[in-house]
């Protein structure tokens, strides 16, 4: 599907103009796709990335500056996210017994059978890169990377 197309663009005034649109609406048509996922299991984007860092972790427990270093969205009300995901019984939380002032905070049981339910739907929407050699994922991943590095924030 050519972006033209899909935008009803007959003609962008550049290939840096065309390459800027291209890469956020490739992000949007990924997004939609996982947020109509995500909603079946009465998730967000974000609440699915916090579970799937607190896997990575598992046994351990981590912080909540952790989790707001690792997160693909930066957002500032991690908080407000990981009250939920505890409402749901999907992480557990206590004091530190180091720190009281610092929550150790875990995936429960109840999140880790969570993701693995989840998990052939997450491959679904993996498989969309599918139609990409493994050269041009590489290829597309080293791009990107490239881009981010000479972008100052």
């Amino acid at each position: 599907m050519r972006l033209e197309d899909e935008t009803k663009t007959k003609q962008f005034k550049s290939e840096h103009h065309k390459l800027t649109i291209n890469i956020i609406y490739t992000y949007n048509w990924l997004m939609t796709r996982s947020h109509k996922m995500f909603e079946k299991y009465g998730l967000t984007v974000q609440q699915y990335n916090i579970l799937r860092i607190m896997r990575g972790q598992y046994p351990a427990s981590c912080t909540i500056q952790l989790l707001k270093d690792r997160m693909l969205d930066k957002q500032p009300d991690v908080s407000r996210l990981l009250d939920r995901l505890h409402q749901k019984d999907l992480i557990e939380r206590k004091v530190s017994d180091k720190d009281r002032r610092r929550l150790d905070l875990r995936i429960s049981q109840l999140g880790m059978d969570l993701l693995e339910q989840m998990a052939p739907e997450v491959k679904s929407i993996e498989s969309t890169l599918d139609s990409l050699t493994e050269e041009e994922m590489q290829q597309a991943n080293a791009l990107l990377d490239r881009l981010r590095d000479s972008t100052p924030v």
